[in-house]
């Protein structure tokens, strides 16, 4: 069942990645935003150590970034989860972690952004191939 209006993933070419940020999230994507993805996917992916990422933008308005990989990571997170995770669905789900988190910050702008893409990323997700595993691992 297609729930998200087809909303569609595109890569990011490398000489764009720095104009898309930046226009999506100013300041705050190398600040606040990077970083914090980056912790996440280590802290959940046992295999994770870094790496180059792949950046997305959604055809709803959304971004994420996914660490370019071909494997799969064994997830585990705070909640219970625990479940193999291809690079796409780690990069999703430590996205909307990131942006959960940054949505509850005393910076306004910056909370209304994240909120904003936590629900688009979240739309995508839910026709995502791995939903199930990225659903279970935010709730």
């Amino acid at each position: 069942m297609n729930r998200n209006n087809n909303i569609t993933s595109n890569l990011v070419p490398d000489r764009e990645r720095m104009n898309i940020v930046a226009e999506l999230f100013g300041i705050h994507f190398p600040m606040r935003i990077e970083p914090l993805v980056f912790a996440l996917a280590e802290e959940m992916g046992h295999e994770y150590r870094g790496g180059l990422w792949k950046f997305f933008t959604l055809s709803n308005g959304g971004f994420y970034m996914s660490p370019d990989f071909d494997g799969l990571f064994t997830v585990s997170c705070e909640n219970g989860f625990s479940g193999p995770m291809s690079a796409d669905a780690l990069g999703i789900t430590a996205c909307l972690y990131a942006y959960s988190h940054l949505s509850f910050t005393d910076n306004e702008a910056l909370a209304e952004v994240c909120a904003r893409h936590y629900h688009w990323l979240r739309e995508y997700a839910l026709d995502h191939p791995e939903a199930g595993g990225i659903l279970a691992a935010i709730d």
